[in-house]
């Protein structure tokens, strides 16, 4: 038995009262399938729900974005628990040809905890090199497969590589997204080193956008330790959209890190 969902629900739909009320009243509909998605042991599949939008005034305390590429893979559930232990969020910038039976239970679990999904192109060719067509193709096949798999439509995205031009900023744009690099690379492509990975994210400043991958099982090994030397700082772990709070994300424009302000959107 699964709880029903009532389509055509509009949250900002203006309701009457004559007396002010103690709290928002939650829909049934939606709070029952957030009463399913809480019992781990509910046979079947489990209610794609996302939590409540946060509030962080990444202004006023040191928010830092982990943002993961290239998955999900075998190691991206051991980074999702990790994350879970810490209440620390991330942003997932998701392959679309990875998007499998196997991994697609990650991707629904990345919802329903608060993280945020991104889109990291189909096979991860460099964006740059392709027709308007083919880049096209790119995003719009990995927003299919995202969005059939966790009924999200993403906003974001990764060019591989970091590789971007003007054709991928007009392509993004039409698609939707907005561009998303980073200000601290922690090398765990090529350093399969734990110890250091997590040494490299250390050195994140408040407002850093951390380029991280969850296919490395050095890289799992090593976001434990980095959750603890970060949060040991004062750190609040946020998505991307979060750190850039109420600024407009535009689409096809670039963002690489709200520490450098003004300079990251460009």
């Amino acid at each position: 038995m699964r709880a029903p969902v009532r389509e055509g629900l509009q949250d900002d739909v203006i309701r009457v009262r004559t007396s002010a009320p103690v709290r928002a009243p939650d829909d049934p509909a939606v709070l029952a399938l957030r009463v399913i998605a809480q019992q781990p042991g509910w046979p079947g599949t489990r209610p794609i729900v996302a939590p409540p939008s946060r509030s962080i005034r990444c202004k006023q305390v040191k928010c830092v974005a982990l943002t993961f590429d290239d998955g999900p893979f075998d190691y991206t559930g051991r980074v999702l628990d990790v994350l879970a232990e810490h209440h620390a969020r991330a942003t997932f910038f998701v392959v679309g040809q990875m998007v499998n039976p196997q991994t697609a239970p990650f991707l629904r679990r990345m919802v329903t905890e608060g993280h945020e999904l991104g889109n990291h192109s189909w096979d991860h060719p460099s964006l740059t090199s392709l027709s308007h067509d083919a880049l096209r193709d790119q995003l719009e096949r990995t927003q299919q497969v995202v969005r059939a798999v966790t009924g999200t439509t993403m906003r974001l995205m990764r060019p591989p590589y970091g590789a971007t031009d003007g054709k991928v900023a007009e392509e993004t744009g039409h698609a939707g997204l907005a561009q998303i690099l980073w200000d601290l690379d922690t090398l765990d492509w090529r350093d399969r080193d734990s110890a250091l990975v997590a040494r490299r994210a250390a050195a994140a400043s408040p407002g850093s956008v951390v380029l991280l991958h969850d296919i490395h099982k050095s890289t799992a090994d090593a976001v434990p330790r980095l959750l603890d030397d970060l949060q040991a700082r004062g750190y609040t772990f946020v998505t991307v959209s979060e750190l850039y709070g109420t600024q407009e994300l535009v689409p096809g424009k670039r963002y690489a890190g709200e520490q450098e302000g003004e300079k990251t959107s460009r």
